[in-house]
């Protein structure tokens, strides 16, 4: 097999999703900027959104790799079944999920309260991005397992598929879990 026969494998198999992704951005960009009140409501929250977006590509991006990872040197089987290595490796992204949405939220409220900038407290924004987090990484870790068995079993590799995939799904859902969590905390607090 040729280097031109690998590569337009490799854009045959990611292009869709790569499509898929862009698109996807642009709706997160739409529901971003319909999230006006609940950014005024929750001053400093912009300053977290970026932060707690690319958290959820990197852990979860990192979550399809090792999968696809295991689903290639038959460590795993690509089947919708409790194995303990599945387990392990969702529990561990959602932790980290969780303790980089926390940290994010506290080092903005760290330094927007040192600028002297206006910011929601920060039991307010912890709750909003614990909240969030712990919502789209369910969603995520449902995407991305699904995405990687259902890829390896077609015969695509997981690898060009899962990122695009986890970029898109992470923007949109993640978006959209920190306007269930602003209006669940603030309904609560």
């Amino acid at each position: 097999m040729s280097i031109r026969d690998v590569a337009a494998d490799a854009y045959r198999e990611a292009a869709p999703a790569l499509v898929a992704s862009m698109l996807g951005g642009l709706f997160a960009g739409a529901v971003l900027s319909g999230m006006r009140a609940e950014l005024r409501a929750v001053p400093g929250l912009l300053v977290v959104v970026p932060a707690i977006l690319a958290t959820r590509g990197n852990v979860y991006g990192s979550l399809g790799a090792r999968l696809a990872t295991g689903l290639h040197q038959g460590l795993i089987r690509a089947e919708f079944e409790a194995d303990t290595r599945l387990v392990a490796a969702a529990s561990a992204a959602m932790a980290n999920g969780l303790l980089a949405s926390g940290f994010a939220a506290v080092l903005a409220f760290a330094v927007l309260d040192l600028l002297a900038r206006d910011v929601a407290g920060l039991g307010v924004l912890v709750a909003v991005a614990l909240i969030a987090g712990l919502l789209s990484g369910l969603v995520l870790t449902v995407a991305v397992v699904g995405v990687v068995f259902v890829a390896f079993r077609r015969g695509y590799n997981p690898d060009a598929i899962v990122g695009p995939v986890v970029t898109t799904t992470g923007d949109v859902f993640g978006l959209a879990c920190l306007v269930v969590a602003v209006r669940a905390v603030l309904g609560v607090m």
